[in-house]
């Protein structure tokens, strides 16, 4: 299976990224071809809401910076990681930025490959993730209608623990 992994951190050896490293150790052990974009060291605007890629573009956003690698990322995913610490109850700006951009790779249908999603979260504390969930259920459960392969968060002492670290690689080597 072809994994995209985003990466809304911009820590480079954070809790998010070893989270990361742990997901793709486990899916590589079970052959499965992974590939991580790391968001915050793109150059991603946030939509413009100028209904190009819906109108005139035919599904292709009128922008044209770093989103284009995520845009042909997409089109041979299978399967899509979105992973974030958590800022302020929801997933990092950098990564919502990109999230928005999604209204023109979903037009006029999804990329016909995805058809999966999972999210890997870190934060401070355990109920932190309301935003983030809300997220992920309205617009790849719901508006992309991915199959739920689950939500792995990691909190407080949790992050960069031994016992979550192998959580998440299983997770990663159980994927068919």
């Amino acid at each position: 299976m072809n994994i995209l992994i985003l990466n809304g951190s911009p820590r480079p050896n954070g809790n998010t990224r070893k989270m990361i490293d742990a997901f793709i150790e486990g899916a590589t052990i079970a052959s499965h071809h992974v590939e991580v974009i790391d968001i915050c060291k793109k150059n991603i605007k946030g939509c413009l809401a100028c209904e190009y890629c819906h109108t005139k573009g035919n599904g292709v956003c009128v922008q044209k910076d770093d989103m284009q690698e995520v845009y042909s990322q997409l089109t041979e995913a299978e399967m899509l990681v979105i992973a974030s610490p958590i800022y302020y109850h929801g997933i990092s700006g950098q990564l919502k930025c990109v999230i928005d951009r999604f209204y023109a790779a979903a037009y006029p249908q999804k990329p016909k490959h995805l058809k999966k999603v999972a999210m890997i979260l870190s934060s401070g504390d355990a109920k932190m993730y309301d935003g983030a969930m809300f997220s992920y259920k309205g617009d790849f459960l719901d508006y992309l209608g991915l199959e739920d392969m689950g939500v792995y968060t990691a909190h407080g002492s949790e992050n960069g623990s031994p016992e979550k670290l192998d959580e998440i690689r299983s997770f990663g080597a159980s994927l068919k």
